[in-house]
């Protein structure tokens, strides 16, 4: 079973950029596909990003495709999402997830999840 702790949320004005990072427990992090959700108040948990067990593949939702990037460090144990090109509407709550295998586009596909991170994006 992986653990993940999420970090680097805060508040950023429009326009601007935040990396979260998820560290995940060590050994069994390349045995794991990621994805980035986010939830805001009142609203379904949204998916954002997610990547391989390998790295070598990465899919987007549509709303932040172009703007941001997901990728893993093997060494590190650590999965970042890089946001740029902030908008207020991204503001939420955001979390790491992890599956054993290939990646799901939605929440239910995966059964391990981080505490989240605040995004807050001012206009």
């Amino acid at each position: 079973q992986v653990q993940l702790v999420e970090s680097g949320g805060g508040l950023v004005q429009a326009g601007g950029s935040l990396r979260l990072s998820c560290a995940a427990s060590e050994r069994t992090f390349t045995s794991y596909a990621m994805g980035w959700f986010r939830q805001a108040p009142g609203k379904e948990r949204e998916f954002l990003a997610a990547i391989s067990w390998s790295g070598g593949s990465t899919f987007y939702a549509d709303s932040v495709k172009g703007r941001f990037t997901i990728s893993r460090d093997i060494a590190k144990n650590t999965v970042y999402l890089q946001m740029n090109s902030l908008k207020p509407e991204d503001t939420a709550v955001y979390y790491c997830a992890a599956k054993w295998g290939p990646f799901h586009t939605y929440a239910g596909g995966y059964n391990h999840w981080g505490q989240g991170t605040q995004v807050t994006v001012s206009s």
